[in-house]
């Protein structure tokens, strides 16, 4: 055979200004792939092929390299490949003599429509998708950034009727242009516990997918197949759970409330979302597991299990806007951002400084754009941003309590939104979680002011009157004079909580906020409830002159909390419960 090849490359050479097989225009149907990787950030590309004697190839070249130049380094590899396969014996040699010298194959590209491409042309912009590469009489069908998969996995828990998100990481492809297909084991023919081998494909072809009871012992396997908008798809990859799909909960706090969510609002509509989540930084400390939670059952506050109830719950509600709380950093890549993207929602993450936890903020794809993205650290942007001076400045007169300021980790997050449907509708979003400690009222209400200075400068200087929809866990009751300062737009520098630490710590000044807001969801009796400890914390502010209320979904009944004493519990995720509420422009 490759006496037969040396042959067809000799009687090739010269012939590089005549392609033949009409200048690579129609392939062959057997033709090989080429494939490129070309990314416009990176400065080089790469190009994978497999010779004829069956070696791969891997090329780094520059995209501002000349192609003819690359041509040449294949070529090159060409020849090196057919003198390691044509190598023969002494005696072959001294019989064959100079035959049993490589031969450097003619190395062509040819674009689509069969022109052979200059030399001269840069590399980026020779090697196009469904160009002819020509090495002897070897042809190449170059695949430019082809879809491919560069991870596929799938929760270590799996609960029957909790829907199973996996994690689809692509390049040149998008989940919503993949192929899905789910597989269960066979269960054994005489019914013992040990599963088989086989698998048996479901009728699920989605992303996600929602084990039933039936499928409780078995586990489960996931084929994709990476695909584009022009239905190009590359190699499939396969994934198989670490472990069998497990019973569920039974009934949890949210299944009522799931019965107000069934449906996205219409398009003049917003249904907004407020949840800390609790990380699980905090929920696996020996102290919560002793002291603050010692009624939660082990497994129920371990974050794969608690995962399940907050990706059921979230996507439940069928909300536009999301704002999270607590929120690991690996959670958010690794679970919610993949689960709630599978659902249309776009989400952004801040976390805090030097923590492993933050905020995470979720938009419905169809419904907004992301305009900007204005997020700060308090104790920074107090510092360094000219918009704070003056309240640094008095703050400076309290030098106890500007270290404590300037030492909490605490961010605000803020997306500027544009409706989907109509330019003209924008809004401002903001989320936040403020200062925990029961005595830190008057940092909370340096942070809120921090926060609402920031808030101004980005929804009334850099967008002219946009409304505002503030979010977060505040750390605040209702008789805060944080909660106080927000609903009303001033504090007073006698309000109680300046004192909250004691008279050392003391911090008075007056602070005011050009906002008209008021609590969406009133003012319920408790939105955290552990058992030391209940109380309303958590808040959904809207601009009351731009949007109204059209209905507040029922948080879970008492009996429902305290089913398991309190929060968390096997049947809910977190120590808070999510605020949610229908809101309308005006």
């Amino acid at each position: 055979m490759w006496r037969r090849l040396r042959s067809a490359l000799r009687s090739l050479r010269g012939s590089l200004a005549a392609p033949p097989h009409g200048g690579g225009g129609r392939p062959p149907a057997a033709m090989e792939r080429a494939v490129v990787r070309c990314v416009p950030s990176e400065p080089k590309l790469s190009l994978r092929f497999v010779l004829p004697d069956g070696s791969a190839r891997h090329m780094q070249r520059d995209q501002a390299e000349p192609l003819g130049r690359a041509l040449a380094r294949i070529a090159t590899n060409a020849a090196k490949g057919q003198g390691k396969a044509g190598k023969k014996s002494k005696k072959a040699r001294a019989e064959g003599g100079a035959e049993g010298e490589a031969a450097v194959p003619a190395v062509r590209l040819f674009s689509r429509d069969g022109a052979a491409v200059a030399e001269e042309v840069p590399n980026a912009a020779a090697w196009q998708d469904g160009a002819v590469l020509h090495i002897g009489d070897a042809r190449y069908r170059v695949e430019r950034n082809p879809p491919a998969l560069t991870e596929l996995r799938l929760p270590r828990s799996l609960l029957a009727g909790f829907p199973v998100c996996p994690k689809v990481s692509a390049e040149f492809a998008e989940p919503q242009h993949c192929l899905f297909r789910w597989f269960r084991e066979q269960r054994p023919a005489g019914g013992g516990d040990a599963a088989g081998e086989a698998w048996v494909e479901t009728a699920a072809a989605e992303r996600v997918f929602t084990p039933s009871n039936a499928l409780v012992g078995l586990r489960l396997k996931l084929r994709c197949t990476p695909g584009d908008g022009e239905q190009r798809y590359g190699p499939a990859l396969e994934v198989e759970s670490s472990g069998p799909v497990e019973a569920g909960p039974g009934a949890c706090t949210f299944d009522a409330r799931h019965l107000y969510t069934k449906k996205v609002c219409g398009h003049g509509s917003v249904r907004a979302v407020s949840y800390n989540i609790l990380a699980d930084t905090y929920a696996q400390t020996e102290f919560s597991r002793t002291v603050l939670y010692p009624y939660c059952a082990p497994y129920a506050l371990e974050i794969d299990y608690r995962q399940n109830l907050l990706k059921k719950e979230l996507t439940g509600y069928s909300a536009d806007l999301i704002c999270l709380q607590e929120v690991d950093k690996s959670v958010f890549v690794d679970s919610l951002a993949p689960a709630l993207d599978a659902f249309g929602l776009e989400g952004l993450f801040r976390i805090k400084e030097k923590q492993h936890e933050g905020l995470a903020t979720f938009y419905r794809r169809d419904k907004f754009s992301l305009l900007s993205q204005h997020d700060i650290a308090f104790s920074e942007a107090l510092v360094s941003e000219p918009l704070h001076k003056e309240l640094c400045e008095q703050l400076a007169k309290y030098p106890l309590v500007q270290e404590k300021v300037l030492q909490r980790s605490s961010v605000l997050q803020v997306l500027v939104l544009q409706s989907t449907t109509d330019s003209s509708r924008k809004l401002c979003v903001a989320n936040t979680h403020l200062y925990w400690h029961p005595k830190g009222g008057n940092i909370r209400l340096i942070q809120i002011a921090v926060a609402m200075s920031h808030i101004k400068h980005v929804a009334c200087d850099l967008y002219p009157r946009i409304p505002v929809i503030f979010c977060g866990d505040f750390n605040s009751t209702p008789s805060s004079g944080a909660y106080s300062f927000i609903s009303s737009g001033g504090i007073a520098e006698d309000h109680e909580d300046w004192v909250s630490n004691g008279e050392e710590e003391r911090c008075s000044m007056t602070l005011s906020h050009p906002f008209k807001l008021q609590s969406a969801c009133g003012e319920p009796a408790y939105t955290n409830y552990v058992g030391g400890f209940h109380g309303c914390l958590d808040y959904i502010f809207i601009d009351r002159n731009a949007l109204e209320v059209e209905q507040v979904i029922p948080l879970p009944s008492h009996e429902e909390i305290t089913t398991h004493q309190a929060l968390p519990s096997v049947s809910h995720p977190s120590d808070h419960i999510a605020l949610i509420c229908d809101l309308k422009w005006k």
